[in-house]
């Protein structure tokens, strides 16, 4: 029996069917193909911050194991843009993805694995038998120690081919921008732009062509310093540092450094950057080592200012100064919150503290300390105090109204929930977007959302609760700015996928066309379940060499919950134990189970002769963590059981 995983009866890995594939140069593949490899389907979507996170943490073990493993990504969208090949090509070359992606837009392949949430992984040894199911992100560890085994194993066996893989590279782009994700208009009328895919900023001409100069080698990284050896890591957000705050923080840019989890400080001047926040690891929801300090690790305490690089962030995707609150508002997309940064605190090294979320994705209003968001991807300071938000995974655009207590007020303007999206205008409580990640406010008050996956700019009018459409037929426009000149009002949109800032003249009245390119629902297969007890059980096994860690508490935690919430007659609530025994409403005939499973593990301690653990020795911990929806359907004879594999 291989170590860490139960003796359980070896199965088959299915075909891989979908439409096609793409790093392969043009050459269909079977799962034939990778007989005699450590094979690794990583069923993925680009919008999941989550199915990103898993892209980084594969990224060591296949560089490390090219000649033995193979990794192929399951394209499985989830929204309407994403079955669209050439967005899916576009967003293979954007992260950077260098293996064998098999595009799977019927969820044919999904189904065939019984894949249930994004980001699964599954690991196929080299005769074919899957060896291993996870789901979620935080199993780097786990997966490097399992290919490694599987690859002596079966190297032993002789079952092992070694040599190059089926991946082909793209053709090498060029031109000025690579994917841009956010702009700056600069004080000297300059343009700054967060160029994500050459992992730098370039600053622009005001004709937005022209390059001024680049601040960033251009190369991945976490590196301070001049701008030509500082390094970023997929740059979003961008804002400008209050004059009065400048002299002394000695930066005038506050970037929001995605992948490198942190938030950079760049001095125009020289172009000199400075990490400002964050540790370049990223917040694990849960973990114990959020947290960097002195004495023993402790959790991350959500009432607490902790100082600025002592924390690790996640994913932070759009940054805005707030006076009201004296801080630096963060889109927090990789665990579903909104973060203050306060630069000046701390003798002026800085605080960051969490101002509004629960960590839990979806949609939910009211005081922050309750709300739930979806990826916060996109915000704008309003006149009048307030913050909009574009929330990309609920399609919604928001607003937070700063507290008297340091707190916020969160308040839906557009959007339904997560699995709700479209093309439709008019009433606020009807209309749809699609996965927006930028907003902007014009000068009458209303507000210009950059609806990303509809390629469209929408208009939302506070004063008559109405959503128009402004521009469509845009690539993908991830981010916009409003220029007033002479009275006229224009509109400097990033288009990310078409590589380039484009201008769009606005009508005086700003009215905006009514469209309605319909509505949609993403609709997964349902699961068939019974009226009454239902047992669901979420098995994990800790990785090889690793156990459970108890030593802050249960290692485990589940936390259940549905869509309607009278789907569930019991079994709702946390509780540490990975099952639970549900009670299914048979007057409730479908709906989705919320599931929300962790846990912890470390690497175990070596013994001395005397038997007892080396003190010298400090184990690594590890938090495998995941959000499950899952659709089910009420209907007579169905399953009286529902297996979850976090990792089994």
């Amino acid at each position: 029996m291989r170590t860490g995983v139960q003796n359980l009866p070896r199965v088959r890995a299915s075909e891989l069917v979908g439409r096609g594939w793409l790093n392969t140069g043009g050459k269909e593949l079977s799962l034939a193909d990778f007989r005699g490899r450590v094979l690794i389907l990583d069923f993925w979507t680009f919008c999941c911050i989550n199915c990103l996170h898993v892209l980084d943490e594969l990224r060591e073990v296949e560089e490390q194991h090219r000649d033995e493993l193979v990794i192929v990504g399951v394209h499985s969208p989830k929204f309407e843009h994403e079955a669209d090949p050439e967005a899916l090509a576009a967003a293979v070359e954007r992260y950077e993805v260098r293996h064998p992606v098999l595009d799977d837009p019927e969820l044919v392949t999904w189904g065939a694995y019984t894949a249930r949430a994004w980001p699964t992984l599954v690991v196929i040894d080299p005769e074919g038998y899957i060896v291993a199911q996870m789901a979620g992100e935080g199993h780097g560890s786990a997966i490097a120690a399992l290919v490694t085994e599987l690859i002596a194993e079966h190297s032993a066996k002789g079952t092992l081919h070694r040599g190059a893989g089926p991946y082909v590279p793209p053709a090498p782009a060029s031109g000025t921008l690579r994917f841009p994700a956010k702009a700056l208009a600069l004080p000297d009328g300059n343009l700054l732009v967060a160029d994500a895919g050459h992992h730098s900023l370039a600053e622009l001409a005001p004709d937005g062509e022209t390059l001024v100069r680049r601040i960033g080698s251009g190369e991945r990284g976490l590196v301070d310093g001049g701008p030509g050896e500082a390094r970023f890591s997929e740059p979003n957000g961008l804002c400008l540092v209050p004059d009065d705050l400048t002299a002394s923080l000695g930066y005038d840019v506050v970037v929001a450094d995605t992948v490198n989890h942190t938030l950079r400080g760049v001095r125009l001047a020289d172009g000199a950057v400075f990490t400002v926040a964050g540790t370049g690891r990223q917040f694990m929801v849960g973990g114990q080592e959020n947290v960097l300090r002195s004495g023993p690790a402790m959790p991350f305490d959500a009432g607490e200012d902790y100082p600025a690089r002592t924390v690790n962030l996640s994913s932070p995707w759009d940054v805005e100064w707030s006076p009201e609150l004296g801080a630096f508002v963060v889109a927090m997309a990789g665990n579903h919150t909104l973060w203050a940064f306060d630069p000046v605190a701390r003798e002026g090294h800085g605080s960051v503290r969490l101002l509004a979320g629960t960590m839990n994705e979806g949609l939910e209003d009211g005081p922050g300390a309750g709300a739930w968001f979806a990826q916060p991807s996109g915000l704008a300071r309003a006149a009048d105090g307030s913050v909009w938000l574009a929330d990309a995974e609920t399609s919604a655009l928001r607003r937070i109204v700063p507290g008297s207590d340091d707190g916020a007020e969160i308040r839906t303007a557009v959007g339904q929930g997560l699995f709700d999206f479209g093309h439709r205008d008019g009433p606020a409580d009807q209309a749809l977007l699609q996965h927006p990640l930028g907003v902007a406010t014009l000068p009458d008050g209303s507000v210009v959302v950059a609806d990303t996956y509809n390629g469209a700019l929408r208009r939302y009018d506070p004063a008559t609760a109405e959503v128009t459409t402004l521009a469509k037929d845009l690539a993908e426009p991830s981010d916009v700015l409003v220029e007033v000149v002479d009275g006229a009002v224009h509109l400097v949109v990033v288009e990310s996928a078409a590589h380039r800032l484009t201008r769009v003249a606005l009508p005086a009245g700003l009215a905006g066309e009514v469209l309605d390119g319909g509505a949609h629902r993403m609709a997964r297969p349902a699961t068939d379940v019974g009226a009454g007890p239902l047992r669901l059980d979420v098995p994990f096994v800790p990785a090889p060499g690793q156990k459970l860690d108890d030593r802050w508490g249960p290692s485990t935690s589940l936390q259940v919950s549905a869509t309607p919430p009278e789907l569930l007659l019991s079994g709702a609530g946390n509780g540490t134990d990975l099952f639970r025994d549900l009670v299914i409403n048979p007057e409730v005939a479908e709906g989705v189970l919320h599931v929300t499973a962790k846990a912890a593990s470390c690497d175990e301690v070596p013994l001395l002769p005397n038997g007892e653990p080396d003190p010298d020795v400090f184990p690594a911990c590890h938090l495998a963590q995941q959000d499950w929806g899952v659709p089910v359907r009420v209907v007579p004879d169905g399953d009286a059981g529902l297996t979850l594999p976090l990792r089994g």
